[in-house]
């Protein structure tokens, strides 16, 4: 096939199995006929090919809108065969996610370990045992890994599967592809970066093709941006990066190597150094302090910590107005850290919106916060690998022999 060109029975199949994976209440083959515009004979010879490459399944009658004859059969996805692993290295945890083909999580192991002091090495090495394990229960649950994506705190070359630079980490120019299992057919690693992915964990909102901004704090702060349900990566793929706004040129040095970026006042280290929980003055002398330890001082009624929580709130609702006056987006979603303490931060974000945002008045955004925790960005890079194989299910069924099948049905 030459290059540019099109093959028409891999988009019908594409176009039948989206059908599929978008019909919640089920669609029959005649269904799929109708809202394709295939004729019956093409649709449900498309249908057995997905049915007999373990993609999809018959569940019983189709009770959808009636119609003369006897009824169809209802058809969904498989949730036994094809599975998506994602990766999530950050700063302070490591997290994989196995999903399967309708996006369901399967398997999850968050890794909470500070991997500051650790050589690249050590930290792939880690990554690539949570990997396999990852595989291993996949494998005792039924499933087949058909491909992985991997998350990281920074800027990434899509393209060549890149980390172009992840300052928190002390990467730059490092090929992911170093930290995968065998026995992936030979796929090249799915990356983008870690706010990207958690963005893409938001079922709820993709369904209904909102446009909403994904906040991510961590150690540093990473933004996702869905516009109508679509992520937006910029030209570069370099998009969302809130952490490295200014907020003062005249500020703390940064990470990236510039002065008074947001994460120097709404990160993780910066709320808890405002705070006042150094390692040396936390709650547990000679422990590194943690946002578990923030949020109970947060409970507790802790002036200090109340206050530094306040604080960043504040810095982090007036960037968000400003990128929000920018894209005009509807809803916020706070990820990360900004999960857990989301009942300090979130009345000053919403006060900062309310008075900084110019559509306040008539349409103001809503502030909520993630559905996943730590597990959020390896599980949207998982689902981004699901994604692949329902945009793309000739490959996965050129990589996996048919299985014998009962002679095609009616065009029902």
């Amino acid at each position: 096939m030459q290059t540019g060109t099109v093959n028409p029975r891999a988009a019908h199949l594409s176009l039948a199995l989206r059908h599929v994976a978008d019909s919640a209440d089920g669609i029959s083959r005649a269904g799929i006929a109708a809202r394709t515009g295939l004729n019956r004979s093409t649709a449900s010879s498309l249908i057995d090919e997905l049915i007999n490459g373990g993609l999809v399944k018959e569940t019983g009658s189709y009770k959808g809108a009636p119609r003369a004859g006897r009824p169809g059969t209802a058809l969904a996805l498989r949730d036994d065969g094809p599975a998506g692993l994602g990766i999530d290295v950050n700063v302070d945890y490591t997290a994989v996610c196995v999903v399967d083909l309708t996006g369901a999580l399967r398997y999850k192991h968050v890794l909470a370990e500070d991997q500051r002091g650790l050589s690249t090495r050590e930290i792939l090495d880690r990554i690539a045992r949570l990997a396999r394990g990852a595989q291993q229960a996949a494998d005792a649950d039924g499933l087949t890994l058909c491909g992985s994506a991997v998350a990281v705190p920074g800027i990434v070359d899509r393209a060549h599967t890149k980390v172009t630079l992840a300052p928190n980490l002390g990467w730059r120019d490092l090929d992911v592809n170093e930290v995968l299992p065998a026995g992936l057919h030979g796929t090249p690693a799915l990356l983008d970066n870690e706010a990207n992915y958690a963005a893409l964990s938001e079922s709820a909102l993709l369904r209904r093709r909102a446009s909403y901004l994904f906040v991510s704090g961590q150690i540093g702060v990473g933004s996702g941006i869905v516009l109508d349900g679509a992520l937006y990566r910029g030209a570069h793929g370099w998009s969302g990066e809130i952490g490295h706004l200014p907020v003062d040129r005249d500020g703390p040095p940064c990470s990236c190597g510039r002065r008074g970026c947001l994460e120097r006042y709404a990160g993780q280290e910066a709320i808890l150094r405002a705070a006042g929980m150094t390692e040396n003055a936390g709650t547990t002398f000679g422990v590194r302090p943690t946002v578990a330890m923030l949020a109970d001082r947060a409970r507790d009624g802790c002036p200090a910590t109340l206050q530094a929580l306040t604080r960043a709130g504040q810095i982090l609702g007036y960037t968000l107005a400003a990128c929000l006056n920018l894209l005009d987006l509807t809803h916020v979603v706070l990820g990360g850290i900004y999960r857990e303490l989301a009942p300090w931060m979130a009345p000053p974000i919403e006060r900062e919106l309310a008075t900084q945002f110019l559509g306040a008045a008539w349409s103001r955004p809503t502030v909520q916060v993630s559905t996943y925790g730590p597990e959020a960005p390896a599980m949207g890079a998982a689902r981004s690998v699901i994604h692949d194989v329902l945009t793309n299910p000739s490959r996965w069924l050129n990589l996996h022999p048919v299985r014998p099948s009962a002679p095609p049905r009616s065009g029902r």
